[in-house]
């Protein structure tokens, strides 16, 4: 046993770890310059970098939760990639904290004296107010904390004792589980962004968001299980058929996200409704019609062409470039449900506090990401499955 997990542990950190925490320290200090200097500017570039980030967290820990319910053979090899992701909540709490104190730049339901006015406000007022906002807060970051915590604990036991009542434990835990992922998440877009534009509402929204975090997790796994290979781990281990089994899962939850954004504007743009129809014009005119098409055209249309071949999906370079691509993308994809919202009817404008507050929180993300990667064996040494998930041929 000690032979088999001292085969998969990481002997050298390396300086990724490091380096992520100099830049997060870096760009948060730069951060806070931004707020003293534009404190509107900076709440609107935190949430949307926030999110962003956030979306690697959540994506990890619904990639766990499927893993466990699935039982399927051929991603064990690549679940501790997910897992170190997904235990990244206690950070990502502490990180929301700028959020709360910005929420009167955010949101309009905090206006007391305009809610006053408005009769749609008004009416919302018992769910949208400061107080039970915080509260709900709390409630998300306990469910996911709780869960990721829990399926960690004992995935790593698993390393220590390889019985298979882990594997039943797991199960267990991650079907009750996601049906709390799956509220939280829903109702956690709902309050963070969907409550931007307090008239508007989609009860599809949060899907929209889940399939953007799952793409997310995806592609992280890819471009970090490569970044692993570089270094010289599990070369042997995570094959051309792993990476051609999760060019599949592009492709596949690429159709998803795609499918949930056309049905809701499919829906809106059928009835006609203007307080529905708002939404998607806000992000129409001044100049934010060319990120609509660039998400529909660059987000949607390129990859599916391209990951339509075979050859694609068991290169490496490819996976590795259309991984950052779907990343990249995903952040405009962010910044497109988030930024037209609190523009005011202004078009897009890219600030330095934009990219700093990015850099910022994604050091710290990746920096507590490469602890929980590098501290523990790289892939799941006590999975009775392990042997056959590096075996897997499709």
């Amino acid at each position: 046993m000690n032979a088999e997990t001292n085969r998969f542990e990481m002997t050298n950190k390396g300086s990724l770890g490091r380096n992520a925490l100099i830049l997060g320290i870096v760009f948060i200090l730069a951060s806070i310059a931004g707020w003293y200097m534009d404190s509107a500017q900076f709440y609107k570039s935190y949430l949307v970098g926030y999110i962003f980030w956030l979306t690697f967290a959540l994506g990890g820990l619904f990639y766990t939760l499927i893993n466990h319910l699935f039982g399927s053979v051929w991603n064990v090899v690549l679940r501790r990639i997910g897992e170190a992701a997904m235990y990244s909540f206690p950070l990502l709490a502490i990180l929301f904290i700028p959020i709360l104190f910005g929420m009167h730049d955010l949101y309009h339901w905090t206006h007391e004296e305009d809610v006053l006015k408005d009769p749609i406000l008004l009416a919302k007022s018992g769910y949208l107010n400061e107080t039970f906002f915080t509260i709900r807060v709390v409630i998300y970051f306990a469910i996911w904390f709780t869960l990721s915590k829990i399926l960690y604990s004992l995935s790593l036991k698993q390393d220590k004792d390889p019985d298979e009542k882990y594997i039943l434990r797991l199960r267990q835990i991650s079907a009750p589980g996601m049906i709390l992922f799956a509220i939280s998440i829903t109702f956690a877009s709902f309050d963070w962004m969907m409550s931007l534009e307090p008239h508007w509402f989609s009860t599809i929204y949060g899907v929209y968001f889940f399939g953007g975090c799952f793409l997310t997790i995806l592609t992280f796994v890819v471009i970090m299980a490569q970044n692993l290979r570089k270094k010289g781990y599990l070369i042997d281990v995570i094959t051309v058929e792993h990476y051609h089994d999760m060019g599949k899962l592009f492709f596949a939850f690429l159709i998803f996200w795609g499918y949930i954004g056309f049905s809701q504007y499919f829906l809106i743009w059928y009835a006609n409704i203007p307080e529905e129809t708002v939404w998607y014009k806000i992000r129409w005119d001044n100049g934010w019609n060319y990120i609509t098409m660039l998400l529909v055209l660059a987000h949607f249309t390129l990859p599916f062409f391209i990951l339509l071949l075979r050859s694609v999906k068991r290169s490496l370079i490819s996976m590795k470039l259309i991984a950052i691509w779907i990343l990249v993308m995903h952040l405009f994809d962010i910044y497109w449900l988030i930024a037209p919202a609190i523009s005011h009817g202004h078009g897009p404008h890219i600030s330095w506090i934009d990219f700093v507050v990015l850099l910022g929180v994604g050091g710290f993300f990746i920096w507590n990401f490469w602890n929980n990667l590098s501290s523990h064996p790289l892939v799941p040494v006590g999975e009775r499955r392990l042997e056959a998930s590096i075996k897997f041929t499709v």
